[in-house]
């Protein structure tokens, strides 16, 4: 539809998103699935519209209690960023600012371990006291403040990404950077700089991304030091190399997504598993973010293969966001296969779903893979069909699963 009222033929956008006619095609005709987020950033762009447009996202029915809960705390977690700047915020009471920290960091918890509907409980609130406290307060309690405001709008960004509104989740992103910046110190800028990176690689914001993705490397690098009694600098390097693998992955190049891996994983070699702030950089996360990135570069089968004979990298990652991510990027990298593997690509999906629901069920990759799934399926799987119910998809189709 976005492709005929722009008048736009198949041959063109087909050109300017680097694939064949015939596969744009299918994908039009839900033939083929949409395995890859780089594929869906490089049809957003050729189309000029956004990511969203092709998702469909924030999904109109929720698939469950846990999820419609969540939703319900998006409007104040908006309204707070809107509402408030760091010049200018409104005269509200404000609770202690070593009260809102603590709120703050067991938010992160919950975020951390996909319980979204607590998270974002009373978060609205959290971030417009803590900004009133950033603008109003004296010089101690506004340091104290932005620096509960990073994590904060760290929370805000991961519950309304991982709910479908990554607008929403942009703008924190960009408060939590802006709080940053306004503090000064290198170490939380370096930090929310990997999150507004995320943030904006999830609205197909390329351009942007790069430059902020290089300058906060560059800002880093000096600072880098892993005997260090905070290592939340070095962590944040880390995190964006793996971020800076993940998008060149996206956009095809596998050169600069190698030299970015190699370059984590030599910086996660010595610092060991780390877990400031909960950003979970380490060896066992560099392994789980260079599956994403060969599944992005098209190797999902081989790159799944890997990890399955490395051993239990899901032992060392304790969050649950991080885990469901990992199973998520194995069903993915196992549905490359073309079918041959779609036993181990419905076994971890399941896994992922089970682990983190709410995050899964309103992932569109996810979905679109529930989709394919289906659709190259010749005989009844329960799991299969259980997935199915469980995202709320509907259909029948041929049914044939490898075991």
């Amino acid at each position: 539809m976005v492709r005929r009222r722009r008048g736009l033929s198949l041959d063109v956008v087909a050109g300017l998103a680097g694939i064949t006619k015939t596969y744009l095609s299918m994908l039009e005709l839900g033939q083929r699935g949409f395995n890859r987020r780089g594929l869906l950033e490089d049809l957003a762009d050729a189309l000029a519209c956004s990511v969203a447009d092709l998702t469909g996202q924030p999904y109109l029915l929720t698939p469950d209690r846990a999820t419609a809960d969540a939703l319900a705390c998006l409007p104040s977690i908006s309204l707070a960023l809107h509402d408030c700047t760091l010049k200018d915020v409104p005269d509200v009471p404000a609770r202690p600012v070593a009260e809102l920290a603590r709120m703050a960091a067991q938010a992160n918890v919950h975020c951390d371990q996909a319980r979204y509907q607590l998270a974002g409980r009373d978060l609205g609130t959290v971030l417009t006291e803590l900004q009133v406290h950033a603008v109003a307060g004296d010089l101690d309690t506004r340091r104290t403040a932005l620096v509960a405001l990073v994590e904060a709008c760290r929370v805000a960004f991961g519950v309304t990404k991982n709910l479908g509104h990554p607008e929403v989740a942009a703008h924190a992103a960009r408060r939590g950077w802006d709080a940053a910046r306004q503090h000064g110190d290198a170490d939380l800028i370096g930090f929310a700089s990997w999150y507004r990176t995320v943030a904006l690689m999830r609205v197909g914001a390329r351009h942007r991304a790069s430059m902020t993705l290089a300058s906060a490397i560059a800002e880093l690098e000096p600072q880098i030091d892993p005997g260090a009694q905070s290592t939340l600098a070095t962590e944040s390097y880390g995190l964006l190399h793996l971020t800076s693998a993940l998008h060149a992955g996206r956009a095809g190049n596998a050169g600069a997504a190698a030299d970015h891996l190699a370059e984590a994983r030599r910086i996660a070699d010595r610092t060991g598993e780390r877990n400031t702030l909960l950003s979970h950089f380490g060896p066992a996360n560099v392994t789980a973010w260079n599956l994403n990135v060969a599944v992005e570069l098209g190797n999902g089968p081989s790159a799944a293969e890997r990890l399955h004979a490395s051993g239990p990298v899901l032992d060392a990652l304790g969050s649950a966001e991080r885990r469901a991510a990992l199973h998520m990027d194995l069903a993915r990298g196992w549905a490359q296969a073309e079918g041959a593997h779609d036993a181990e690509a419905i076994r971890h999906l399941d896994a992922a779903d089970r682990i983190a629901p709410t995050r899964i069920r309103n992932d569109p990759i996810a979905r679109d893979l529930v989709v394919l799934l289906v659709r190259r399926a010749t005989r009844r799987v329960w799991e299969l069909d259980s997935l199915r119910n469980r995202f709320g998809i509907g259909g029948q189709g041929p049914r044939k699963v490898d075991s």
